[in-house]
């Protein structure tokens, strides 16, 4: 597309002959700021608004290949697929909602983990799929989050978590409540048995199970602008105690204020920081043989 084309027709015709074109639509409108985007171009900026730096939704995908270094990553535990002990039964049964999202996203579950490289250094790393049953952490996911820290203890290397999740997944019940504790008990040994440190990466949403175990448990915890961070929603709160929240309640900013985050991170910023984290903390970079550098 040419700049004459687009300062002659603006985004709005172009958005209506591009559709018609492409059979798909091209724009959209920011939230946070009203500009009209361009998708391929937001998709080149990891879906962030270059107007007012608003943050959209990042698949697990797109947040590894934006973090890793090229052609290092080696997944795991992709072989992993949920049941469904307690024969779950809402508006739906739990079988159907797993099958939809394993057919949405073309996964097994709601967590992708695997070993790889951030500016040279090994990394056990996970991230979260909210595209998935929101990200929801059950019996398979909480195995998955699990055996990211059981590795980084056989590798002797550092762990990162990114999450994104609506908590503990209420169809496995206790089975999922469980994985809380499993996970945190890994972490626990990450520490004390190599020391090695946890960069917990907390998204948007991050909340429930997840955020009352290993997602706030981070040696370092960094947050991106304006997530949703906490156990209960906001509206649950207020309905409990009877009282109004601060506007700001509950977001990574207020969390930052408050002393439970440490930094907040720009997604464009991210592999940088982490990585000059993992230097500070003497985490060792490797050649392509896996040798470390002198």
């Amino acid at each position: 597309m040419s700049e004459t084309r687009w300062f002659e027709q603006g985004p709005r015709d172009l958005a209506v002959s591009e559709r018609r074109r492409n059979g798909k639509d091209l724009w959209l409108r920011c939230p946070g700021c009203s500009e009209i985007l361009y998708k391929p171009a937001l998709g080149e900026r990891f879906q962030v608004c270059v107007h007012c730096g608003h943050h959209f939704h990042l698949g697990a995908v797109q947040r590894i290949q934006m973090l890793i270094d090229e052609g290092s990553w080696v997944p795991h535990d992709e072989h992993l697929e949920p049941t469904d002990p307690l024969e779950f039964t809402d508006s739906k049964s739990y079988v159907s909602r797993l099958a939809a999202s394993q057919k949405k996203t073309g996964r097994r579950d709601a967590f992708y983990g695997g070993s790889c490289r951030m500016g040279g250094i090994p990394v056990e790393l996970g991230s979260f799929d909210f595209s998935f049953m929101g990200g929801s952490m059950g019996s398979v996911v909480g195995e998955a989050v699990t055996r990211v820290f059981e590795r980084a203890i056989d590798a002797r290397c550092p762990a990162i978590i990114i999450s994104a999740s609506g908590g503990a997944r209420m169809q496995e019940g206790i089975l999922s409540l469980m994985q809380m504790a499993k996970s945190c008990a890994a972490l626990a040994r990450l520490r004390d048995e190599v020391g090695q440190p946890y960069i917990s990466v907390l998204t948007h949403p991050t909340t429930g199970g997840v955020a009352a175990s290993f997602a706030m448990l981070g040696d370092v915890i960094l947050a991106e602008p304006h997530a949703l961070i906490g156990f209960a929603g906001p509206r649950v709160i207020e309905q409990t105690i009877g009282q109004q929240l601060p506007d700001d309640f509950q977001t990574s900013e207020y969390l930052l204020a408050h002393g439970m985050v440490d930094q907040l991170v720009p997604r464009d910023q991210l592999r940088e920081r982490i990585v000059r984290i993992l230097s500070w903390a003497g985490a060792q970079v490797v050649d392509a043989s896996g040798e470390a550098e002198e």
